[in-house]
């Protein structure tokens, strides 16, 4: 994995920030030092420079952060169509997964990653097995992630060691990497109903010991936890709190049936929100309640989900779904406004992660950025700044990404990743998933 030290300045034809506010400049520049933003803004305001000048003719934004994904699944895209997710995972997945290696993660998560950084995301959490199979992965790409070490108890994976064991590997792979520039570690624990309260609370701890990100799957479909419900005779997110699991860094997943009582939950304990809109219409899941975890504050990015349940990696089409059913929801067109939608997809993406070195191109942040083509209808016409954001989410989308940057380092050039074989790495990955299928 290669790091540009050099200093670089971009011209731009226009620059998107990422902010809520919808920043937008015509003709900019950015500078970029040591894999760093030294500075972003108008080019008639930017200070003298001797260093080369690259041009971008089209639109620069920050890179995309994907708040939840399991991308190695494009090893099983679009198994188990029409199924509910409780028979998703039971019939499909789980028995496919207990037959996965680490080689199998690894591949899988090179082709994915390379998938990801051609449409502009630059950084996604990855909640999967083989956790350290993932990181080299996300190392030969030169992207960025959040690497969730997971914690399940389903049937097949008793080769990942008992929960206290995956537990305690987890706690190792952050220690490790702990000064990684590129990857941070976190735990993964699936959801309360399949990992025992106990456990649950020992991860808590840990993570706020260290600082680490906890990411969980939260209320994604109604009856999931009926029984943990009957059980305790609390919602889940009431059961989280009871248990002293909440605090620190908590990233919840999904969040779709959550009551106004586990919203301010939510807030009062600032857990932030990974929504998938995607993810969660194609299993008819549900719909989120954005608005009222926006209204109350709650910090919440966009997600994709994985690739087998999507069935794709593009957070644009998140962008889109995530306006279009806030505003279905609440019968309002201006329930959700286009720069909230891309800003959900940046800025408050990174917020959720608890990141402020990412999402928005602001001085002193990782020089994690996108170039975009704009020479097309999709573009037509601008008549102010305003419309280049509206168009980016409502007209354009991934095919119109055309260059992508990570810590200053080009891994996109015109199209095509520079960091991944794609070819070599589709026919690896095809063959992969012929003997997964197969048993």
């Amino acid at each position: 994995m290669g790091k540009v030290t050099e200093r670089r300045r971009y011209r731009a034809g226009a620059v998107v920030l990422g902010d809520r506010a919808g920043t937008v400049f015509r003709d900019a520049v950015l500078d970029v030092d040591d894999g760093r933003i030294a500075w972003v803004g108008p080019a008639a305001d930017a200070p003298p420079s001797d260093v080369p000048e690259t041009q971008l003719p089209g639109l620069v934004s920050p890179g995309l952060v994907n708040a939840h994904a399991h991308s190695p699944m494009t090893l099983f895209r679009g198994i188990g169509e029409g199924l509910p997710l409780d028979r998703w995972l039971s019939e499909v997945m789980w028995p496919r997964e207990g037959r996965l290696t680490a080689d199998d993660v690894r591949a899988a998560m090179r082709l994915a990653s390379a998938e990801m950084l051609r449409s502009g995301i630059t950084t996604s959490v990855e909640m999967y097995m083989y956790a350290d199979a993932v990181v080299d992965a996300v190392h030969e790409s030169g992207a960025r992630a959040v690497v969730m070490s997971p914690l399940l108890a389903a049937p097949g994976w008793e080769h990942m060691g008992s929960l206290d064991e995956q537990l305690d590997r987890a706690t190792r792979h952050a220690e490790r990497l702990r000064s990684d520039a590129y990857v941070e570690v976190g735990i993964g624990p699936h959801a309360a109903y399949t990992v025992p309260l106990d456990i649950l609370c020992r991860a808590a701890d840990l993570t706020r010991e260290h600082g680490m990100l906890l990411h969980i799957h939260v209320a994604e479909t109604q009856g999931e936890a009926a029984e943990l419900e009957r059980e305790h005779g609390v919602s889940v997110p009431r059961l989280l709190a009871d248990n002293g699991i909440l605090g620190g860094r908590v990233l919840a997943a999904h969040c779709v049936w959550m009551s106004d009582a586990d919203l301010d939950l939510w807030a009062q304990y600032d857990v932030s929100v990974a929504h998938c809109p995607q993810s969660n219409a194609k299993l008819a899941s549900g719909i989120a309640p954005l608005a009222g975890m926006l209204q109350r504050g709650i910090r919440v990015g966009l997600g994709t989900d994985g690739p087998a349940s999507n069935n794709n990696l593009d957070l644009w089409e998140e962008i889109r779904l995530a306006a279009q059913l806030a505003r279905l929801s609440a019968l309002d067109a201006a329930a959700l406004s286009a720069t909230d939608a891309f800003w959900l997809a940046a800025e408050g993406s990174a917020a959720a992660l608890g990141r402020s070195d990412i999402g928005v191109l602001e001085t002193g942040r990782w020089a994690d950025f996108c170039h975009i083509d704009t020479d097309d209808v999709a573009f037509i016409p601008v008549e102010s700044d305003a419309d280049l954001l509206t168009h980016l989410v409502w007209s354009a989308g991934s095919q119109h990404v055309r260059d992508t940057w990570v810590a200053g380092r080009q891994v996109v050039a015109d199209g095509v990743c520079l960091t991944v074989d794609e070819p070599a790495a589709r026919a690896e990955v095809r063959e992969r998933a012929a003997r997964l299928a197969t048993g």
